[in-house]
């Protein structure tokens, strides 16, 4: 069809009209950002119970002792339990060689030096043959890093343990646990490198430590029979060791100790409080 001359000036000053609007600058609020428009599509897409969960899910107590009981009912083999104690043997013996290397090699990993370790396994006089309470601390990263160290350096003179729920930015990222290990247990606040010294004590994520005690607070202290760092795999049932006594509050390790003791735990504190009592 043809243009008539008198409808060119119109469609032209349409076109100006439109590009006009078009380099006009819009305010937010006339127009998401395109990073706020695909948040807003993808969680319409995605709802976040589609993330999947976030904590372990709690089994039913009929279900775990369903699964004990079958555990303890297992059939019984002599032979095959001989070939298990000594190939359990034979493997301690291998881990005991490897483990100083390979305690090494996580260090390095970190840039840390790993403790002497001479003076750990060897018996302090006061030691006595028997059951052993292992001095437990129950702790947060939430507490502040000099708090932390100070308990570090208390508990190294009895052989104590650190226990925390969890870790700092969840149990995906080990970063940020492995950097608060070396603030609390460098001897040298300042030191950095793989040159710094650390204290001999033992540092665990455990919840079940933390379930099965009741712990509601922290800074919290016990005094745990066995060994509170054994692995999952190597417990009888899930309950592992526990404490018949609880001391909250932020104190000196003596006055935990002394606490404990006055609750009923003589018995269990009077290896700690003669490690403590030395100068």
């Amino acid at each position: 069809m043809p243009i008539s001359a008198s409808s060119i000036p119109d469609r032209l000053a349409a076109l100006t009209a439109a590009l006009l609007l078009i380099s006009q600058p819009t305010t937010i609020g006339a127009q998401e950002k395109p990073l706020e428009r695909l948040s807003g599509a993808m969680a319409k897409r995605m709802p976040s119970e589609a993330a999947g969960p976030t904590t372990l899910p709690e089994p039913a107590p009929a279900m775990k002792k369903r699964a004990f009981d079958a555990m303890r009912k297992r059939v019984r083999a002599p032979a095959m339990e001989e070939r298990a104690r000594t190939a359990e043997a034979m493997a301690s013996i291998g881990l005991g060689a490897e483990q100083p290397a390979m305690t090494a090699r996580i260090y390095q990993a970190l840039g840390l030096v790993p403790p002497e370790t001479e003076t750990r396994t060897a018996a302090l006089p006061g030691d006595r043959p028997g059951k052993r309470f292992v001095p437990l601390l129950f702790a947060s990263s939430s507490m502040p890093v000099e708090t932390l160290r100070i308990y570090a350096t208390q508990l190294e003179r009895v052989g104590g343990v650190i226990a925390f729920r969890g870790m700092p930015g969840g149990m995906a990222k080990v970063g940020p646990m492995a950097e608060l290990t070396a603030k609390m247990l460098r001897i040298d606040p300042g030191c950095e490198g793989p040159a710094c010294a650390m204290r001999e004590v033992q540092v665990v994520v455990d919840p079940i430590l933390f379930r099965q005690h009741g712990i509601t607070q922290v800074p919290a202290f016990a005094m745990v029979p066995g060994d509170p760092t054994q692995p999952y795999c190597e417990r009888e049932d899930e309950a592992g060791p526990r404490a018949s006594h609880l001391v909250y509050g932020d104190a000196a390790l003596l006055g935990l100790v002394e606490e404990y003791a006055r609750l009923g735990g003589k018995e269990e504190v009077s290896d700690a409080a003669a490690r403590l009592s030395r100068r």
